[in-house]
């Protein structure tokens, strides 16, 4: 009897203990809990969804300067950082050899001038010689036409006479030696006529000569405006206004040109506008999608602590670059504002592109929201330590904050479950970025 008592009461303690375990267990677990919990307020502010990045400073427009013309440089007014403008000069080569080009160029049109004339005159007294002479050949061959017409017809008469024994033998002979001689004359005459062929002939290559001549004017001209222009080569001028950013050589070197030179001639200075600054900036891919033309960025260089400079997206990259498998993209952003003057070319520059912003909306912490199904909702205390799990529609976030469309009002209390929020933001960076829905990283 008495060991059945002692195994009940032993089994009653063992009850006890355990449910004491248990409890005690459970109390642990709501303080953990507890203190992993706390609350927050909810707020109204601005919000701004942003992607940041870096890049380098770059001019509106970078011009080489090079010299067409090869020679010693006898002058270099500009240095590095002076403002030029445009048609100043900017470098002068020694122009000896160039005139003495252009004096030669010149001796070589005056010949080939006078030879021009002299195959003028040549054709025009050719071409009256041929008129004369044809002039004197169609007379003469009228003139013996004539005569051996008259010839033959005195000859056939005299026939006629010494049949009838009218006229001698002798007067016959002599009438046909004359008819015959006419006849000759006749085509002696037509052959002199032929002959004006030839002559003809022989015109028509002295207008050939005229035209050859003409072509070497034409050549010769276009010889000499080459060495005029080799000779105005020598001097180049600012084509635009901006500052000298690279000065690549002395007074007294000598220099190639960059039209004649197999390797692109010696760059001279190099002429940067800096009327419009850019950053160029690296995207992530990740980031690109979210990135448009004419979105604002803010701008900082290490160089001026302190001064926010404004910018602009003008443009995005339509291929990426891919390097060490990360692919980037060129985004483009104009700098805006008066102080813009103060960044220089090739700086490097801290970039945030304005993705989002809210200037006026209600705020709570990213970790007052969870996740459940496809649905977002938040916790609300209420007097007297009652919960009240209210549905939520959110914005956009920036990492410490999300911005509530509905379901929240400014001045309620709610409940911030941080370990509940870390895991959940591991979970949409897992996903994948989502700008404007609750749960995309953010890259400030």
């Amino acid at each position: 009897m008495m060991k059945k008592k002692l195994v009940a009461t032993l089994i009653v303690i063992g009850i006890i203990g355990t449910v004491v375990y248990y409890l005690r267990r459970e109390e642990k677990a709501n303080e953990a809990r507890a203190a992993e919990q706390t609350t927050a307020v909810v707020k109204r502010g601005p919000i701004v969804l942003s992607v940041a990045t870096t890049g380098s400073v770059a001019a509106n427009l970078d011009v080489e300067i090079k010299c067409k013309a090869s020679g010693e440089v006898i002058d270099l007014p500009f240095d590095i950082s002076d403002p030029v403008k445009n048609g100043d000069l900017l470098v002068k080569l020694d122009p000896v050899n160039e005139e003495r080009s252009v004096r030669q160029a010149e001796a070589s049109l005056r010949a080939s001038e006078a030879r021009l004339e002299q195959a003028k005159q040549n054709l025009i007294i050719a071409e009256k010689t041929l008129e004369v002479g044809r002039k004197k050949a169609d007379s003469a061959l009228k003139s013996a036409q004539a005569t051996a017409e008259d010839s033959r017809t005195k000859s056939e008469r005299l026939k006629q006479l010494l049949e009838k024994k009218l006229a001698s033998q002798e007067e016959f002979d002599s009438a046909q030696t004359a008819s015959v001689q006419a006849a000759a004359d006749l085509e002696a005459a037509q052959i002199a006529l032929e002959e004006l062929e030839i002559q003809s002939i022989a015109l028509e290559l002295k207008k050939q000569d005229v035209k050859l001549s003409e072509a070497q004017v034409d050549s010769d001209n276009i010889s000499l405006s080459d060495a005029k222009q080799r000779f105005q080569d020598t001097k180049v001028y600012a084509p635009i206004d901006g500052v000298v950013s690279a000065r690549n050589v002395q007074t007294g070197q000598i220099i190639s040109s960059g039209i004649s030179n197999v390797g692109g001639g010696t760059t001279v200075l190099t002429l940067s506008d800096l009327s419009r600054l850019f950053v160029l900036a690296s995207v992530d891919e990740s980031d690109i999608g979210n990135v448009r033309v004419e979105q604002p960025a803010n701008i900082t260089a290490d160089a001026f602590a302190g001064i926010n400079f404004e910018g602009k997206v003008v443009r995005i990259a339509t291929k990426g670059v891919s390097t060490a498998n990360v692919v980037t993209f060129e985004v483009k952003i104009e700098i805006l504002g008066k102080n813009k003057h103060f960044l220089k070319p090739e700086m490097t520059a801290n970039v945030e592109i304005i993705v989002d912003r809210n200037d006026d909306t209600i705020l709570v912490p990213v970790e007052a929201i969870v996740r459940k199904g496809k649905g977002r909702f938040a916790t609300v205390v209420k007097p007297g330590a009652s919960n009240e799990e209210r549905p939520v529609t959110v914005g956009i976030n920036d990492g410490v904050n999300v911005a509530i469309s509905s379901g929240l009002k400014e001045g309620e209390t709610v409940l911030v479950r941080k370990g509940e929020a870390e895991s959940r933001w591991r979970s949409d960076q897992q996903r994948g970025p989502t700008p404007m829905m609750f749960g995309a990283p953010v890259r400030r």
